[in-house]
């Protein structure tokens, strides 16, 4: 059993819906105080209030260093510091080459890539007074492990929180600070609910566990990474996916 993080503080960024919302509910329970943060004011103070008492909303826009600067501001303000940053703010639109525009490419790597970065300094000055802190960022197994067509701006941006990862983790080792991502493969979110039977059945087909996952199999991966027995870890990634990158091919799974 971990050792407990009661009284410690996340902040969570994309923590409206889907995995940050996870997060953000798992952190929750095991007695953090949580700053969620969304773009939607609304939609944070939800979350923050399914939480309880210990947790509060906060709306930036985490691409911006001003937004970041104001987040990491709302956490120690509300809390007294910050002990934890989930960077899991992060888009996916489709857009296959040809038709994707140079826009496009900047939106989602300023989206994902750019916010981890920002993020990452604005709780530096409170992880650093603290002496020492978890950072865990939510990348994938697209991009740094396979490909899928009209992601490669996606892919792109969650190869390069991994590049980042690794200069970022030797760079605050000395501050006590450890750096980590988290790789999901196929979850269930919000975003498949309309998605039908049948296509969830083709995803679960291409899994060996034979099930997509959840987003407390992703929240329970980054609170180990936040936990006291996870301190000599750093610059690591842990893919989950049940496992979904293992197979050769299709006929790999038919085989079993």
């Amino acid at each position: 059993m971990l050792k407990s993080l009661q009284g410690k503080t996340v902040v969570v960024t994309g923590a409206s819906r889907g995995i940050g919302k996870g997060i953000a509910l798992r952190f929750g329970e095991a007695g953090l105080n949580v700053l969620v943060v969304s773009r939607n004011q609304a939609e944070a103070d939800g979350v923050a209030a399914v939480i309880g008492a210990n947790a509060a909303g906060f709306a930036a826009d985490v691409s911006t260093a001003e937004g970041c600067e104001a987040m990491a501001k709302e956490a120690s303000d509300c809390f007294g510091g910050i002990d934890v940053l989930c960077a899991n703010a992060g888009i996916f639109p489709a857009a296959k080459l040809g038709e994707m525009t140079a826009a496009d490419f900047d939106n989602v790597l300023t989206t994902n890539l750019r916010s981890t970065f920002l993020s990452v300094s604005a709780v530096l000055p409170a992880m650093t007074a603290a002496g020492g802190g978890r950072i865990v960022i939510t990348s994938s197994i697209t991009g740094p492990i396979t490909g899928y067509p009209g992601w490669s701006h996606y892919g792109a941006s969650k190869a390069g929180q991994l590049g980042f990862m690794r200069t970022a983790a030797i760079e605050l080792a000395p501050k006590r600070i450890t750096v980590n991502a988290v790789m999901p493969g196929n979850i269930f979110t919000e975003g498949l609910e309309g998605m039908g039977g049948d296509y969830i059945a083709k995803m679960e087909a291409s899994i060996p566990m034979r099930r997509l996952g959840s987003v407390a199999d992703i929240a329970n991966a980054a609170l180990f990474f936040a936990s006291e027995e996870a301190g000599y870890i750093t610059g690591q990634a842990m893919v989950v996916d049940g496992g979904q990158v293992l197979p050769e091919s299709l006929g790999a799974l038919e085989a079993i």
